[in-house]
């Protein structure tokens, strides 16, 4: 008995009887042949050593990668910090603590104060020091933190003074009732 399909490819030509007849054939064949034999040993060695080695090269491939990340990152750090450094004039000492030690940079008044209100950042720049703006200590911050080493404001976050001015706007009756 055959297929309605194979009956209308017949009908319109499109096939012959004897294809017909060795797709039936072919078709049982594939359905009541036999289960194929169990893989060799060598063969069965072979795809478990085939797969450590890949999944080795996913891990060395993983590695480079990370390396390669690391180094942009450095690499873009780097960069924030010298297209904004503030340049560091002045005669008075201001001394930081990076690690376990004390360190010391010349600034002048008003670097100072930029410094003791989180302004302006240190940063670590090579093998010396330089100060950033906030916003560009907070794109250093997002991406190595370890770069900062004197932070007095909370990166990210406007400092106290500026949340005072902007209430400043709004007045506050004196006889208010709650």
């Amino acid at each position: 008995m055959r297929n309605p399909l194979q009956e209308q490819l017949l009908k319109a030509g499109l096939t012959t009887k004897s294809k017909v007849s060795q797709a039936v054939r072919e078709q049982t064949k594939q359905r009541q042949g036999k289960a194929p034999a169990p893989p060799s040993a060598d063969k069965v060695d072979a795809a478990r050593l085939k797969a450590e080695k890949a999944e080795r090269d996913r891990a060395i491939e993983a590695e480079r990668k990370a390396a390669a990340q690391a180094g942009e990152i450095r690499a873009q750090i780097r960069q924030i910090i010298q297209t904004n450094t503030v340049k560091r004039e002045g005669e008075l000492d201001y001394r930081f603590t990076d690690g376990d030690r004390i360190k010391s940079i010349l600034v002048n008044e008003l670097l100072r104060t930029q410094l003791s209100r989180g302004v302006l950042v240190i940063a670590r720049d090579g093998d010396g020091y330089a100060l950033i703006p906030r916003a560009a200590a907070d794109k250093v911050h997002a991406r190595d933190a370890s770069y900062i080493v004197l932070d007095h404001g909370t990166p990210g976050q406007p400092s106290a003074d500026d949340e005072d001015d902007y209430y400043k706007q709004f007045q506050v009756p004196d006889d208010l009732m709650w």
